[in-house]
């Protein structure tokens, strides 16, 4: 395993800080995620197990460890220094002055173990203006230029799957390893920052770039594409597709599917972008050619063409794919009173010389305190004292 032997401190909430951890827990990482003693707000979210353990905290807290534990308390504070000296990794996703009061910010960390490194994510950064401000997923989307240039001109939409915060999840991720590679040389830990904010104007940064270079100030166009047609989302007799048509050969091959060869030659639609400029029409005309078709039929002939489409699905359909079992991309796992078998999906790579490890479900709260803490030198009489005072 890649991080065996790499211990990770898991101080994370809901997505960024937690999924971070748990990609590098797929990988061998001993990660202990350290929450109250009656559970963080963001295992609650969406239950699917008897004690209410959420639908995320499922994802986020897979194949982890669970310290229940007051950190902000005299015996927390004492817990959190002897396993900071232990570790290779701490993630919080906090505020700077949250990360200062729990003394969990770098400096704090780095005197008690200077090899020690500190990931961190807010949602906008540690300087400016608005570096005190709180913020969630949705705050970076509406921030980068996306929200506003998706729906429609009357009403912006967000993207209800949380891409920023999961975009910040794999910076950071990927910040940590840069960060393990430098110590290896150095022997020193240091911090790596991420910020929604970044991560939002990173992933949008064709399109500011455009503008910026281009001064076109471009408007909402529904599910059409600014720069590709017709890439668009179309009814069908019995439901719902989606097309994306990028790059002269694949429009040809279009054309010549829905019976209009001549469109290649139109110097309307000369290029990806001339085609997205006047894609209206290219979407009228797919329209008229899905609306005869069921789903199956339309994808099944898109498919013989070669042109890229793809049937629009349910959440209670996607898991269903035979392409997502012959991928192996599921990775059931069990957890006590769940409504049912927990359909995980792990880190979606794969490394041809090194694995992952077996897949694990996440933990009850404080399901592991008593083996952490005797591991960092508690016998039972004072980890039964912790216990009696709420500590754990």
């Amino acid at each position: 395993m890649p991080l065996k032997g790499i211990r990770v401190l898991d101080f994370g909430r809901y997505i960024a800080g937690p999924y971070c951890a748990a990609l590098l827990a797929d990988y061998g990482a001993d990660v202990i995620r350290i929450e109250a003693p009656g559970g963080n707000d963001d295992r609650y979210t969406v239950p699917v197990a008897d004690d209410g353990s959420g639908a995320m905290f499922m994802q986020m807290s897979r194949a982890k460890r669970c310290l229940a534990l007051k950190p902000g308390s005299v015996e927390g504070r004492e817990i959190v220094r002897r396993l900071v000296e232990t570790a290779d990794v701490v993630i919080a996703n906090m505020p700077y002055d949250a990360l200062v009061k729990l003394g969990l910010d770098y400096d704090s960390l780095s005197a008690i173990n200077p090899r020690v490194i500190l990931a961190t994510a807010s949602a906008f950064g540690s300087d400016g203006p608005l570096a005190s401000r709180v913020g969630f997923d949705a705050v970076g989307q509406a921030m980068s230029g996306t929200v506003h240039l998706t729906g429609t001109a009357d009403q912006p939409y967000r993207a209800q799957v949380n891409y920023v915060d999961f975009g910040t999840a794999l910076h950071c991720a990927f910040g940590v390893m840069l960060a393990l590679r430098e110590r290896e040389a150095t022997g020193k830990g240091q911090c790596v920052s991420g910020s929604l904010l970044g991560t939002a104007l990173a992933m949008s940064n064709a399109l500011t770039i455009d503008h910026a270079l281009n001064g076109i100030d471009r408007q909402p166009i529904g599910n059409r594409a600014f720069s590709s047609a017709p890439t668009d989302v179309f009814r069908t007799r019995d439901g719902w597709i989606l097309t994306q048509i990028v790059g002269a050969p694949i429009f040809a091959r279009w054309a010549a599917l829905v019976e209009r060869p001549e469109l290649v030659d139109d110097p309307l639609y000369a290029s990806d972008i001339l085609r997205g400029d006047n894609g209206a029409e290219l979407s009228a005309i797919m329209q008229r050619w899905c609306i005869e078709r069921t789903s199956a039929d339309a994808i099944a002939e898109l498919a013989a063409a070669r042109v890229p489409a793809a049937p629009v699905l349910r959440a209670g359909e996607a898991l269903a794919q035979p392409q997502v079992t012959a991928m192996g991309l599921v990775e059931p796992v069990g957890y006590p009173g769940a409504l049912g078998t927990i359909p995980v999906i792990r880190a979606p790579i794969h490394l041809s010389a090194s694995d992952k490890v077996n897949p694990a479900r996440a933990p009850q709260v404080g399901e592991h305190s008593d083996a952490i803490l005797a591991e960092l030198g508690y016998d039972a009489e004072a980890i039964s004292a912790l216990r009696a005072a709420r500590i754990i």
